[in-house]
């Protein structure tokens, strides 16, 4: 099943959400978060371009403790400190939560790596860039596995409980975030922002996917074609794009 979200405020939040969860019966080893940490937990990090199997690029090196559950954040969690190039430290608990950020090859070594890759079917990673602004504007996101839809049920509200926010509020605000500054660039050259926006969001969202990054526009063109269809061909989800890469690339 799709993993259910929330994304949290503070820490102190997600730790709330991280229990009401349990108190449903998931399985801690269910629950995994990524979490801002502080630069003093990250020492001798070395970036890697290393790609492992049905994984994204790698983006930063295990530098202490093990990937495990993250039912809390008390003893026994095991954490993950690592180096997100674009966001900053964090901390990662959880194999899903490794397996968002494309961290398989760097998730200490080749059996992890694999059962990483074992693990992520569901994850949504075309989220990613949601969940990377969220960290950087120092929130957690905590990722839970149901078993059943009753039991996703049950999580998203022990999420709401706790005063979770949902991906999509989260990528609203995201969006509102960089509006402002997209409509002036947009109508700076007489384009109609409030007839063209659904298009250009689109198209500037599309430029966050992983499988897209650093590909101009022709060269996604047949991705973007079979999956906006018609979108793909619109000036203004072309324009968003473009912009869009811009902004990825500045990250």
């Amino acid at each position: 099943m799709t993993p259910e979200v929330g994304v949290f405020k503070t820490r102190m939040d997600a730790q709330r959400g991280i229990e009401n969860v349990l108190m449903t019966g998931v399985a801690r080893d269910k629950i995994n978060l990524l979490t801002p940490s502080s630069k003093e937990n990250i020492s001798n990090v070395e970036s890697s371009d290393t790609e492992q199997p049905g994984m994204g690029t790698a983006v930063g090196s295990v530098v202490g403790g093990a990937l495990g559950t993250a039912g809390g954040f008390g003893a026994g969690a095991a954490l993950a400190s690592m180096l997100v190039p674009g966001v900053g430290p964090i901390l990662v608990g959880g194999l899903m939560g490794a397996s968002v950020l494309g961290l398989g090859g760097a998730a200490a070594g080749a059996k992890v790596g694999e059962e990483i890759d074992n693990s992520v079917e569901g994850v949504p990673r075309d989220e990613l860039y949601v969940y990377e602004d969220a960290l950087r504007q120092g929130r957690t996101v905590v990722f839970v596995e149901p078993a059943d839809d009753r039991q996703a049920e049950s999580i998203r509200q022990a999420f709401s409980d706790a005063g979770a926010e949902t991906v999509d509020a989260a990528r609203e605000q995201w969006w509102i975030g960089l509006r402002s500054a997209e409509l002036e660039n947009y109508t700076a050259d007489g384009g109609d922002f409030q007839r063209d926006e659904a298009h250009y969001r689109s198209g500037f969202e599309a430029a966050q996917a992983r499988a897209l990054r650093g590909k101009s526009y022709e060269q996604a063109l047949d991705y973007l074609t079979r999956h906006y269809q018609i979108s793909a061909i619109n000036p203004a989800f072309r324009r968003g794009y473009e912009r869009g890469q811009k902004y990825r690339e500045s990250c």
